[in-house]
């Protein structure tokens, strides 16, 4: 048991020499835009579009409440921001170059993709180095491609929603990506068309003192249905890592869309994202979310509820470890009648770790039948913990019902002896409190992920009682 956990922990901390076709080198400015558009080929309207989001960029500054000194005193100019081994994106895993396939076989991509996905896309640092779809989607009209291919392949749709959701000025991050993206994925699901089996994409940092920045735009049609995991690793480097992508979703009018993270980041990343969804009429969106590892993150998905009986939820699992930050949560935007929205957040701190719940919960004017519940508990397993919860609820108007609530606890010291006094190790004791705190959260993960997780918390809550 033991060992299997110590593998589910490091199964992403190993890195190997590739020779880059494409480097853009250090630092960030003009020249370092012309570099990834000159090797994308790009035509002139997305060129433009990266130079002015680099000026929105350099002409802002971090969000007022940003207290992370880290970021603060980031030096955008040691980071590498393009790094691709080839442009090509492969079909079939034998095609792969053969390092970057054994990284990702090491990390169990292809038999994940063989036992229950319905297709698959693994990034390697800034370009996508495998993507695949089965013949029986595509055939349905299910687009399933890299951001790239879905801008030259399927510009018609790609162009009328690329960032309509997620404007380049919504914030100096979103702007980053904005001059930089490469890689993420795009998906297209014609209106009827539910696909049964989830779609995956991979996001591997492989290089130190790199920044990823891929953007996923996921559109689905009338009355469709998709389910999209996204899994992301970096291997522990002395220096840091940037991580700031950009996630835009757009559910039509009866569709459903369920987007599943599993974030294991190294501590030496910095996962600074920016996600939001648009619900239209009787749409339902769901984001369930899992945080473990990186130095800090910053993640709130948000759902703009734009149509009447639009439906959203966000299920969050956040673990702060030693020496790591989770600043999470989510937002809820009620622009029409009769709309529901469900936030369930739960935390845990370990040793001097710090988890934080920042959330927005919003009605329009004039509006009635709106109906929000929100949850948030979170549980410190030291007396150095930390835990913080920042809730801001703005409904006007009457009509509407808006629920929040919050606890903090302590592991209970009773009940680890109780157990321990019938035979179980104070490790396992530990892990069977931290996980039925957080159990009904994970159990909403697919069954291959839920395993993973809790492996990885095990881990995580080894030996953080002294």
């Amino acid at each position: 048991m033991e060992d299997e956990i110590y593998n589910a922990q490091n199964t992403g901390d190993f890195s190997c020499d590739v020779e880059y076709a494409y480097d853009s080198g250090y630092g960030l400015n003009h020249a370092t835009v012309d570099y990834i558009s000159d090797a994308k080929g790009e035509e002139a309207w997305l060129r433009e579009f990266r130079h002015k989001a680099l000026d929105v960029f350099f002409s802002k500054d971090l969000p007022g409440w940003f207290l992370h000194d880290d970021v603060k005193a980031m030096n955008f100019d040691k980071i590498r921001y393009y790094l691709a081994n080839s442009k090509e994106i492969k079909q079939t895993w034998d095609d792969v170059p053969d390092k970057i396939k054994e990284t990702f076989e090491r990390l169990g991509v292809p038999e994940n993709e063989r036992k229950f996905l319905a297709g698959v896309e693994a990034q390697f640092d800034s370009e996508a180095a495998y993507s695949r779809i089965r013949d029986a989607l595509r055939e349905c009209g299910v687009v399933f491609v890299d951001s790239a291919v879905g801008l030259k392949d399927y510009f018609h749709i790609f162009r009328k929603f690329f960032a309509t959701v997620v404007p380049v000025t919504d914030n100096k991050f979103s702007a980053l990506n904005s001059a930089v993206f490469s890689g993420g994925s795009f998906i297209y699901v014609p209106a009827g068309v539910k696909v049964e089996q989830p779609l995956q994409a991979y996001f591997r940092i492989n290089s130190e003192n790199f920044g990823q920045f891929e953007r996923t735009l996921i559109v689905v049609g009338e009355g469709a249905e998709v389910t999209y995991l996204e899994g992301c690793t970096a291997p522990r480097f002395d220096s840091s890592n940037l991580h700031s992508a950009v996630v835009e979703l757009v559910a039509l009018s009866g569709a459903k869309i369920q987007y599943i993270t599993v974030q294991n980041w190294s501590n030496s990343v910095y996962n600074l994202v920016t996600k939001r969804a648009i619900a239209h009429a009787d749409a339902d969106i769901r984001w369930i979310d899992c945080n473990i590892g990186s130095k800090l993150t910053t993640k709130y998905p948000a759902i703009i509820l734009k149509g009447e009986r639009a439906h959203g939820e966000v299920l969050s699992i956040a673990v702060a470890s030693s020496g790591q930050q989770q600043d999470t949560g989510a937002k809820m935007i009620h622009l029409a009648n009769n709309t529901r929205s469900n936030i369930t957040s739960k935390s845990v701190s370990i040793r001097d770790g710090v988890a934080t719940y920042r959330g927005l919960v919003k009605t329009a004017p004039g509006l009635s039948g709106c109906k929000n519940k929100t949850c948030c508990d979170a549980m410190l397993l030291n007396s150095e913990s930390k835990t913080a919860t920042y809730p801001k609820i703005q409904a006007i108007g009457g009509g509407n019902r808006i629920e929040h609530e919050a606890s903090v606890s302590r592991i209970d010291g009773e009940q680890i002896f109780y157990m321990m006094q019938r035979g179980i190790t104070k490790k396992h004791a530990i892990s069977l409190s931290v996980n039925g705190f957080i159990n009904d959260l994970v159990r909403e993960f697919p069954m291959e992920y839920s395993v993973e997780l809790r492996r990885l918390i095990d881990l995580e809550t080894e030996n953080s009682i002294g």
